[in-house]
């Protein structure tokens, strides 16, 4: 018995030293973002107009270059958070905000605003809209799975038909749009932090940062979910109830990350399966592991973006794209039943 703890306490010291060498990883991620951009600045020079708030080098930085790294780093944490809790509570690898439908009805409420919100469009009316069509979405999947009992299957499937949904009608609308508007609707989907600034941030972080300490703490009701529902409930664990505050506390934190951004493809999916192979599927330490992950891939896709093709900005949903596909073809090709 004694041997088993310790191997326990070793492995947990380990976690506990990789979720550091994330941390110290996501600093340098963040360096770089600042040093990097279609004007390349020193690490001095981007340290110096850091703390002065004079010049052209101060105000990339304060206006530019830091709302990004900020909002990269929030949606980062929430996509990936909510990645990890979709397929806990519902026991899939390959769930995930997007493929319950949650970002397809989000595009669907920014559709609208953008096609009938005349001389009141504007960035918060579409970020609201938004907001309120993911949130439906969500409370959709779990009224329809309270007739079922909530069953995971159920709201996959509920889910995935609510994703068709969505999709197809934001393509009749963008079918229906003017030239303009169309082309409002496409770079909403790809994915941009371009339009982000300070008020946003603070929006953004009240929403994300405020459920994440609250999923932590049901880390241990989510461990016991793995072993099955009739287990779980055996332990004391109320299944219902934890899946349906699972799901709208990530889909809070899905909807928060994407109302200003736009569609941001994968990350919930991959963070979370890299964070597994490392950690393992413990939560206490899974979550924080998904979350500076999510963090360093969607501040690593943004600062490649910004650079590789300067002064030209790829959209950040492109090339999360790019670094998702790949590895979700990975998954499926080599992973193995023991693995999950």
């Amino acid at each position: 018995m004694n041997d088993l703890q310790d191997r326990y306490r070793r492995r947990g010291t380990r976690k506990i030293l990789f979720i550091f060498f994330l941390c110290l990883l996501l600093a340098g991620m963040a360096v770089a973002g600042l040093c990097l951009g279609a004007s390349t600045m020193g690490f001095s020079q981007s340290l110096n107009a850091l703390f002065t708030n004079t010049g052209r080098a101060s105000a990339i930085i304060w206006q530019l270059r830091l709302p990004r790294i900020v909002m990269a780093f929030l949606v980062g944490i929430g996509l990936a958070v909510a990645g990890s809790v979709f397929q806990a509570i519902l026991r899939n690898p390959l769930a995930s905000p997007y493929t319950l439908g949650i970002a397809s009805s989000a595009g669907f409420g920014a559709v609208v605003a953008i096609v009938f919100g005349g001389s009141l469009y504007g960035q918060y009316l579409v970020a609201g809209s938004a907001f309120f069509f993911s949130l439906a979405a969500s409370f959709l999947i779990l009224g329809i799975a309270r007739l079922k009992n909530a069953s995971p299957e159920v709201m996959i499937l509920s889910g995935i038909a609510i994703m068709f949904l969505f999709s197809s009608l934001s393509s009749f609308l963008q079918y229906m749009g003017t030239v303009e508007q169309v082309h409002e609707i496409v770079f909403w989907f790809f994915g941009s932090l371009t339009k982000v600034g300070w008020p946003e941030i603070m929006v953004a972080a009240v929403m994300i940062i405020l459920p994440v300490p609250l999923l932590i703490k049901l880390s241990f009701d989510l461990n016991l979910l793995a072993a099955g529902d009739e287990s779980a409930s055996a332990l004391g664990v109320n299944v219902t109830g934890i899946r349906t505050t699972g799901v709208i506390l990530a889909s809070l934190i899905t909807a928060a990350g994407i109302c200003f951004t736009g569609v941001i493809g994968f990350i919930g999916l991959v963070a979370p399966h890299i964070a597994r192979m490392i950690v393992g599927s413990d939560h206490w330490y899974l979550l924080p592991s998904s979350a500076l992950i999510g963090a360093t891939l969607v501040l690593a896709a943004d600062t490649v973006g910004r650079t590789c093709w300067a002064p030209q900005v790829i959209p950040l949903g492109i090339v999360t794209s790019f670094i998702g596909v790949p590895f979700f073809f990975y998954l499926l090709m080599k992973k193995k039943k023991a693995y999950w």
